[in-house]
């Protein structure tokens, strides 16, 4: 109960923080923002406190932590605009760490590792052709990152597919997967909302939802593992 009740909290920290974000009161939403990130960090930790796999849990609330600290810093650069490119980029690199986290924990537990990062390299190339064929031109720097942003999520989950399918009754990892899922859509909203042209609050709002379903999925399920 205690968790339904902290993914409640959470959810309704994230909906008032993107309708705060919205009216551009950006320090407000900055605050918002690191506060509902703490509950998901918060729920990942007591959760790694019931899991049986202590190394893996340990390296994924490390990855939790991580993405509590780029949701800070991406919003933060609305707030200080001049150095806005720096701290986007440096938020990129501190969810790209988070993903590498959440990877190496997951092959720990992989049954078919070969098979899912083969599955995995293909379609990360196959949707960065087809997002980049879409967003047309993007600055240099913001493309490199966008490759190993979007290749390192893509292998997160194919190898958290893999994981599932492995092992098709585990209630940890279904749980996992689908966060990670969520997680993939969330980013490719993104950049398509960031780098598409045109900003839609519809698209920012669906980004940030699902974004953050998946990092209480993720958390929640290191109790099951």
């Amino acid at each position: 109960m205690r968790y339904l009740l902290l993914c409640i909290i959470g959810f309704a920290i994230q909906i008032v923080f993107i309708l705060v974000e919205n009216k551009k009161k950006y320090l407000p939403a900055v605050i918002l923002k690191g506060s509902a990130a703490l509950i998901f960090i918060i729920i990942g930790v007591l959760s790694m406190q019931l899991a049986s796999n202590h190394s893996f849990a340990r390296l994924v609330v490390i990855g939790l932590l991580l993405g509590g600290i780029g949701d800070v810093l991406l919003n933060l650069r609305f707030v200080f605009e001049k150095s806005g490119q720096k701290i986007f980029l440096l938020g990129i690199a501190a969810f790209l760490s988070g993903h590498i986290m959440y990877l190496a924990a997951l092959i720990m537990l992989s049954n078919n590792l070969l098979v899912s990062l083969i599955c995995g390299v293909i379609a990360a190339v196959l949707l960065l052709r087809w997002i980049f064929s879409k967003i047309g031109e993007v600055q240099k720097a913001f493309k490199m990152f966008g490759y190993v942003y979007i290749g390192a999520i893509v292998l997160m989950t194919a190898v958290a597919i893999g994981n599932f399918i492995s092992q098709p009754g585990s209630t940890s990892a279904l749980l996992y997967v689908i966060g990670a899922v969520f997680f993939t859509a969330s980013d490719v909203i993104m950049i398509f909302n960031t780098f598409g042209g045109t900003q839609k609050f519809s698209m920012r709002a669906a980004n940030l939802s699902l974004y953050y379903l998946g990092q209480l999925l993720i958390a929640i399920s290191l109790q099951f593992i």
